[in-house]
């Protein structure tokens, strides 16, 4: 007898700006990989968080379609300019004042009971979620996963009064599979819409919250910035993650280290190093963990025979407690540092627009000049100068990874 098709998910992280690299990986994986490989690229499990969502809302809603989705997907992050994104005057500036006394009136509505649409940001986010809106085709993701080409597409975001992750699931399954009570992730069914995906990718303090229902979200990278772990629950055999942090290496040499710590004294250098460590930490974590319940099976397998995963699932069954099973994993991440390479933008085109928001923070965090990475300006910089500069090495990264790839979406 044959083999099942393995069931495949795509796993897509959170990083803001940085989310142009998922977009360079996914148009190598979309549109050159079938012509060379001879498969075809499908997943029936996609998962997001931030802009992840985005880019997982995208893939679902053109899922049906095969003419160049990826280098529709590049072109989306190359009719970008920073000063269009974050439009900040030096007027808003001045009014931040009375926007800080409108937090009042707002304080006053939710105690009323009314309950607006957002909570107060700093940005204005019209201009993105205009493109958002505007750039993928949202019908498409409840016909693809009414017509069984997609199984699931799920949206990781942080609801602000509990501080769980809450995982919107469009799905046609019967029903979702169980959580453990204690955990801090709760998957919900919905019919998914662009507020899910707004709502993922709504940084705290700088974009407004995102009202859901009668509830309140904000950027799911809070709380699980890479979510490998639905896939699993949704019963995912092979696992791509794309990840939008630089693997960390073993050794930093002594350079790079004293240049770091000369430039710890500024704040805003210092909180780009803790926001990528934040980043860092989840997908690092899930993936050891995952490894580590492989070689489990695996270890069993030798030691008690090939049907030890049968009887290990005969035992849990009873309990109500998820089976087990081996996952295959691939991991795409920046063979760069973005950070580093948001500075040599900043450095390399002085007529760079930033805007006044984004440029009073390269002034203040020393991007470009005296500080030789822009973490935290790497994470903000929605620009074409930075984004075609990030989707160039993340199709060189997945090209590299070729082999691989073919292999995971081979039926075998």
């Amino acid at each position: 007898m044959s083999a099942a098709k393995p069931k495949r998910a795509i796993v897509l992280s959170g990083g803001g700006a940085r989310g142009a690299y998922e977009a360079g990986v996914l148009r190598f994986i979309l549109d050159t990989l079938p012509g060379r490989a001879g498969i075809s690229p499908d997943f029936e499990i996609v998962c997001g968080t931030s802009v992840g969502a985005i880019h997982a809302c995208f893939i679902a809603a053109t899922a049906d379609e095969t003419e160049l989705r990826g280098q529709r997907l590049v072109e989306i992050w190359d009719r970008m300019r920073v000063h269009e994104i974050f439009k900040f005057t030096i007027r808003d500036f001045l009014r931040l004042p009375r926007r800080m006394m409108g937090v009042k009136r707002v304080a006053q509505q939710l105690r009323e009971g009314q309950r607006p649409d957002r909570l107060y940001g700093l940005l204005d986010t019209e201009p993105l979620e205009r493109l958002v809106l505007k750039s993928i085709p949202w019908r498409g993701i409840r016909r693809n996963v009414r017509t069984g080409r997609i199984d699931t597409v799920c949206v990781a975001a942080t609801q602000i009064a509990t501080g769980r992750a809450v995982v919107f699931c469009d799905t046609n399954r019967p029903e979702l599979p169980p959580w453990a009570s204690e955990s801090n992730i709760r998957m919900q069914r919905i019919r998914l819409s662009p507020l899910h995906a707004l709502a993922s990718a709504a940084i705290p303090l700088l974009f407004p919250s995102v009202r859901v229902g009668a509830r309140y979200y904000a950027d799911g990278g809070l709380r699980l910035n890479t979510p490998l772990a639905p896939a699993v629950r949704l019963g995912a055999d092979k696992i791509l993650v794309i990840g939008l942090t630089h693997p960390p290496g073993d050794v930093v040499n002594e350079t790079t280290a004293q240049e770091r710590t000369a430039e710890f004294g500024n704040p805003m250098y210092l909180f780009g190093k803790v926001l990528n460590a934040l980043m860092l930490s989840p997908i690092e974590a899930d993936v050891a963990r995952l490894h580590f319940v492989n070689n489990i099976l695996e270890a069993g397998g030798e030691a008690y025979g090939s049907d030890f995963i049968d009887r290990l699932n005969a035992k849990l069954d009873p309990r109500g407690e998820h089976r087990l099973k081996r996952i295959d994993d691939l991991v795409i991440r920046p063979s760069e540092d973005l950070g580093r390479l948001a500075a040599e933008v900043v450095r390399d085109d002085p007529d760079l627009n930033f805007g006044v928001f984004v440029g009073m923070l390269r002034r203040l965090s020393g991007a470009g000049t005296t500080a030789k990475e822009a973490d935290l300006l790497s994470y903000l910089l929605f620009d074409a100068t930075y984004a075609r500069r990030l989707a160039e090495i993340g199709y060189r990264d997945a090209e590299s990874h070729e082999d691989e790839l073919a292999e995971f979406f081979r039926n075998e």
